[in-house]
């Protein structure tokens, strides 16, 4: 096609466009054609710039670094990522914390506190010195220096700034409330693809009933891969590639009655053929007998592999083994919130096998295997109503990526989602780690309490600030001094707490991640 130059307003999606060395990606997209490495630390936080593919996605306003490349434009104008971050950064920052709650209710007891002690002040000093003058000035001054700014500002600055250095961080943190219990969680749940594990799985094995004649073999995968296509789950893409690789004929045909089953597997009709492609369990509770190839099954399991079993008719056909690489940072951060006192659970739809594989790997004992979607939520409310020792509660944070993980991520204290999974899982979260490591999940906690450490010095001050600064108002050292506080000077004190409780909260913006 003609390539032409049009302003990014005009940009809509479906649209290819092309970025050249230097360039910044103008909105969101998946790379058609050509590779390079891409600076994303504007949008979450990392440093080394990213390299990308054919059929990686790429943000908006990150960097296109050496080479040249197209992409189909996928999200533009507010549905963009950054567009998203900015939106829910300024929710954030307007949101209350609850301890912003208490803060409120302080107030408001307090300001009608002040009015009273005001007119008592000038009740008693023109009792006892029949002085108008001096009455009137200690009771305005009380008025002035009670002001409750300090208080007011307290809580929505350190929330303001702990949101945006997060965000500066990769983290977007959706709300205060969840800025201030993160660094409560003493127990965090971990899903396994594409959070544990990085979500892009490869086919390593594939072994059919029927011998090994490559036509049989490759007419299997193709009918496997018509069906897998229609599914978005991260295994039936490593299906479908594995096809195209092996030199199945594309296109594929399209499959009839199409059928997902959460957890279990998919079934469809391919050349009137039905193909059911799923777990052993599902297939256990179809009748169709597997004891053929369970060797095989057991043997890739043992090695950490996904398996799938393919059925056609009823009967059993193939299974294919399918390995999901580990995150290089999932083990450290395992070990770094066990030493912060932190039990760190797995959550998996895989089979115990499998599971158990890569929990060791990863240094995690507990694990709950072969978990439906429906069941997560309710292993989720399980654990929230066990008690660590006799009578610590648990706080639960829940790490996922996938739709299925989606109710669970919404029913735990905090639901931290991963920044590279489905919509519907980062909807449902509190906190979206953009880069999709890790290793934010530390900074979020540290930045929680960083937050609330903050927040806490902040009310302290305005506290101490109002107790000392109201009977000196009151005239209070009058009887041994002979001086009275000026309004003015009230005023400028007043001005003073404030600026000290803002400025103490900027002090945030020099967290680092320890």
């Amino acid at each position: 096609g003609e390539e032409i130059d049009i302003p990014i307003q005009e940009v809509v999606v479906g649209d290819v466009v092309i970025v050249r060395p230097g360039e910044k990606v103008p909105v969101d997209g998946e790379i058609v054609e050509g590779s390079s490495s891409v600076d994303e630390s504007m949008v979450t936080g990392e440093s080394v710039p990213v390299e990308k593919q054919r059929g990686d996605e790429v943000i908006g306003a990150t960097i296109n670094k050496t080479g040249s490349f197209k992409f189909r434009t996928a999200r533009v104008g507010k549905d963009t990522l950054l567009a998203q971050i900015v939106r829910l950064v300024k929710e954030a920052q307007g949101s209350k914390a609850p301890i912003q709650k208490l803060a409120d209710r302080v107030t408001g007891v307090f300001v009608p506190g002040v009015i009273l002690i005001a007119i008592a002040t000038f009740i008693i000093w023109y009792g006892i010195t029949k002085n108008l003058t001096m009455a009137a000035i200690s009771a305005v001054s009380v008025l002035i220096i009670a002001c409750p700014c300090a208080l007011g500002l307290a809580t929505p600055t350190s929330v303001m700034v702990g949101t945006g250095k997060g965000a500066e961080n990769g983290i977007l943190i959706k709300g205060a409330d969840s800025l201030e219990i993160a660094h409560k969680i003493n127990t965090i749940v971990l899903d396994k693809t594409g959070t544990i594990t990085k979500g892009k799985p490869t086919v390593t094995n594939y072994i059919t009933v029927r011998g090994t004649a490559e036509s049989n073999e490759i007419k299997l995968l193709r009918m496997t891969a018509a069906v897998e296509r229609k599914s978005e789950h991260p295994l039936a893409e490593a299906i479908v590639e594995y096809a195209r690789e092996q030199g199945a004929d594309f296109p594929l045909p399209e499959p009839e009655n199409f059928e997902a089953f959460g957890g279990m597997g998919v079934q469809g009709i391919v050349s009137d053929r039905l193909i059911q492609i799923g777990t052993a369990r599902w297939m256990k509770e179809l009748g169709i007998e597997t004891s053929n190839l369970e060797s095989h099954q057991d043997k890739w399991q043992g090695e950490g592999k996904t398996t799938s079993w393919i059925a056609v008719d009823g009967e059993i056909e193939g299974l294919v083994g399918i390995s999901d690489t580990v995150k290089k940072d999932s083990g450290g951060v395992v070990k770094t919130l066990q030493k912060m006192g932190i039990e760190v659970v797995m959550l998996t739809g895989d089979n115990q096998k499998t599971a158990e594989a890569i929990a060791k790997e990863v240094g995690i004992s507990r694990v709950f295997a072969e978990v439906r979607p429906e069941q997560k939520a309710e292993i989720i409310k399980s654990i929230q109503g066990e008690k660590i020792g006799r009578n610590i509660k648990r706080i639960v944070a829940m790490v996922g990526d996938g739709i299925n993980d989606a109710p669970a991520l919404a029913l735990a204290d905090v639901g931290i989602a991963i920044g590279t999974g489905t919509d519907v899982a980062i909807a449902a979260g509190d906190i979206t780690l953009i880069s999709g490591e890790l290793t934010g999940i530390v900074t979020a906690i540290q930045l929680s309490k960083a937050t609330m450490q903050n927040i806490k010095q902040n009310l302290f001050f305005a506290f101490i600030y109002n107790t000392l600064g109201i009977p000196i108002a009151a005239g209070i050292l009058y009887p041994l001094t002979g001086w009275l506080l000026n309004p003015i000077i009230a005023g400028g004190a007043m001005a003073f707490s404030s600026v000290s409780v803002v400025t103490n909260a900027l002090r945030l913006r020099k967290f680092e991640v320890r």
